[in-house]
């Protein structure tokens, strides 16, 4: 079992940086494929970023690719979503994922957090 935690959502404007956090706790993140995912309101979860089990891969969907940096520390304890030239879009809650195999769909992740809200305002 892995129970995650999300922080580091806020309110921020247009074109500025907020860096996410998830904190995992049951065992290491080592052998999991790490997902962030979001939702706006009215609209289904969506892929953000993921980040390959072994590290060696990093995915991203188109609409921040180039803006957003996914990452692990070396423990393997916790993964970031750094986030940078934020837009208004990109306003959701944000939710951190573990599974298995790496995916961009929410039914290949086993385990999420709670969520954590992120406001961009224009």
């Amino acid at each position: 079992q892995v129970q995650l935690v999300e922080s580091g959502g806020g309110l921020v404007q247009a074109g500025d940086s907020l860096r996410l956090s998830c904190a995992a706790s049951g065992r290491t993140l080592s052998s999991y494929v790490m997902g962030w995912f979001r939702q706006a309101p009215g609209k289904e979860r969506e892929f953000v970023a993921a980040y390959g089990w072994n590290g060696s891969r990093l995915y991203y969907s188109d609409s921040v690719k180039g803006r957003f940096t996914i990452s692990r520390d070396n423990a393997k304890i916790a993964v970031y979503l750094q986030m940078g030239s934020l837009k208004p879009e990109d306003t959701a809650v944000y939710y951190c994922a573990a599974g298995r195999t790496v995916g961009r769909t929410v039914g290949e992740y086993d385990y999420w957090g709670q969520g954590t809200q992120v406001t961009v305002s224009s």
